[in-house]
């Protein structure tokens, strides 16, 4: 998975923003590439845990137009790696990428998570 620079930032950024509770928002990919980040909002507004709002309800349709949609949340204090209550809330992102960027040491990764099981995704600039 390629992130450019401007896209890690908006990330980052986001999750600076969110502090003390973790940052939510959409990665749009199209073949692997991240075109750019929707920013949510988290609707639990809990350090521990998010739940993903959109102001622009479209972009749940952006499968439609070739994109495929990551979601994205940031940790606190813990590394970017999911944590028991991402695995067990893992719902409608089942196999599909989860990217976690950790604030504390300003680190980017990425996942697919299924069955309980995780997977890695190689990140590049």
């Amino acid at each position: 998975m390629v992130i450019s620079d401007a896209v890690r930032r908006a990330l980052a950024e986001h999750a600076a923003a969110e502090e003390p509770n973790e940052a939510c928002g959409l990665v749009l990919l199209r073949e692997g590439v991240a075109e750019r980040y929707v920013a949510g909002r988290n609707a639990a507004a809990s350090p521990y845990r998010f739940e993903l709002e959109l102001d622009d309800p479209e972009v749940w349709f952006a499968e439609d137009d070739g994109y495929e949609l990551a979601v994205f949340h940031s940790h606190i204090s813990a590394p970017a790696r999911p944590s028991r209550t991402d695995v067990e809330n893992i719902g409608l992102w089942a196999g599909k990428p989860y990217l976690i960027y950790s604030l504390q040491k300003d680190d980017l990764a990425a996942f697919r998570i299924e069955d309980g099981q995780i997977s890695e995704l190689q990140v590049t600039s």
